[in-house]
């Protein structure tokens, strides 16, 4: 029998309607199940959040390394305003940064009477400025802790903390009594040299020309290590040379720390720690405070973006009418043009990225997941036991997503991400660098009670 062609067309038509239907039928129930995951993702970004809000909220967060400019420790221009530094009060109490290390730098000078002199007296101008933050500017809202006890102390009392690091011991001149003096002004940390050698140790710098002053550390530079030893300072590796640290290591009677490096297998720079340093440093007791400093973290991805940022960067600079040095130029400078580039750079900076990231397609920043990507490395290689964190913000530090403490949640919220405990994360933030510098006060005790 054959169908006529109406019938075959209703026919025809009513498969395509159920065809149509089913369609439909498909779609909305898979649009519906793409509602579902992405209310689900929603619900576990919200709740991934919270969980890091909460540990963020109880654990202690240290910063080790935070430069300052005197300028901002007066009646008028204090850190008890929104300045335009990367670490102040009201930036610390929105990002939860609870200790920062302010730092008494000294860039390197000639190793002469005159240039020692010129030193002391820009370190204690610093000394100086923490303490009058602390005990005149504003004293009910930050105070200096000089153990651990001090630090849960002071956050107890809903305070800031601030602590005292020594970056370059330069300043110390021939006299080995300022060790004890510098201790007795708050100062828990200090690195033998910075950018350049010093009267008492090689600097990571020698690597660029391999001219070395002492070939580690001098005889002086040891008697100085000594006394910190004695008195209860902390031995800070992060600038001083490879040899160096290895004699510092096989002298020290205390665990070291590195203030602000990271580490030289994922970025090969020189003020980073390589693998056989890294175990010299587990070996001691000590910790690594992971640095947010963009060419210590990814060269490669800082340079490139920085090139593409160049023309842009520049354009900020002319309309500021400002000075521009780059970081090779940087150790040339006076310490006040230092401090006054440091402070202009991070404006100019700002500037410069947020213009390139309306730009499509523009190189990426160095950001908090290259950050984390070290402490990561650093946790498999030495134990997470040997690993904390550092900024270096007001020094030349900063990254995308940590960019000042107002941005220290993010910092949580990555290690977070991937995986790591409450207890872990208050590990690496501030037990590891407490643990440290209580073992440093134990042994300088031995030592005195000894004598």
């Amino acid at each position: 029998m054959k169908l006529n062609t109406n019938c075959s067309l209703a026919i025809k038509g009513n498969s395509l309607y159920k065809l149509v239907f089913l369609c439909l039928i498909l779609f909305t129930t898979a649009c519906k199940e793409e509602q579902k995951e992405n209310i689900e993702k929603e619900m576990s970004e919200t709740q991934l959040i919270d969980k890091a809000k909460a540990i963020h909220e109880r654990v202690i967060t240290l910063d080790t390394h935070n430069d300052i400019n005197v300028k901002n420790f007066t009646d008028s221009i204090n850190y008890s305003q929104e300045l335009d530094t990367q670490v102040n009060l009201p930036k610390m109490k929105k990002g939860g940064l609870d200790v920062s290390w302010l730092v008494v730098y000294t860039g390197q000078d000639t190793l002469t009477e005159d240039g020692y002199a010129k030193a002391y007296e820009n370190a204690i101008s610093k000394f100086k400025a923490i303490h009058k933050l602390t005990e005149e500017i504003a004293p009910d809202e930050i105070e200096l802790a000089t153990t651990s006890d001090d630090v849960r102390r002071i956050i107890a009392s809903g305070k800031k903390v601030a602590m005292i690091g020594v970056e370059n011991a330069y300043p110390i001149g021939t006299d080995i009594n300022r060790v004890k003096e510098f201790y007795d002004l708050g100062a828990r940390y200090m690195s033998l040299a910075h950018n350049g050698h010093s009267q008492l140790s090689d600097s990571n710098t020698g690597e660029k020309d391999s001219i070395w002053l002492h070939n580690g550390l001098s005889d002086l530079g040891k008697q100085v290590l000594a006394e910190m030893n004695k008195w209860g300072i902390m031995i800070d590796v992060s600038h001083p040379s490879k040899e160096a640290m290895r004699q510092m290591i096989a002298l020290t009677k205390a665990p070291i720390i590195a203030s602000h490096s990271s580490a030289r297998a994922l970025c090969d720079h020189s003020r980073n720690l390589d693998d056989e340093q890294l175990e010299w440093l587990k070996q001691n007791g000590g910790v690594v405070q992971t640095v947010a400093f963009k060419s210590y973290l990814n060269t490669k991805k800082y340079e490139a973006r920085d090139a593409a940022l160049k023309s842009i960067r520049d354009k900020v600079v002319d309309s500021l009418g400002v000075n521009w040095y780059e970081w090779s130029e940087f150790n040339q400078l006076d310490d006040s043009t230092q401090l006054n580039f440091i402070a202009n750079r991070t404006k100019i900076m700002d500037i410069a990225n947020s213009k390139a990231n309306a730009i499509a397609d523009f190189p990426p920043a160095v950001n908090v997941s290259d950050f984390v990507d070290h402490i990561d490395y650093l946790v498999k290689k030495i134990g997470i036991d040997h690993v904390g964190i550092s900024s270096d913000f007001d020094g030349g530090g900063g990254i995308e997503g940590w960019n000042d403490a107002s941005e220290t949640f993010n910092v949580t919220l990555e290690l977070v991400k991937r995986g790591y405990t409450e207890e872990e994360i208050s590990m690496i933030w501030s037990g590891n660098l407490l643990r440290v510098l209580d073992a440093v006060e134990a042994i300088s005790k031995e030592i005195q009670a000894a004598e």
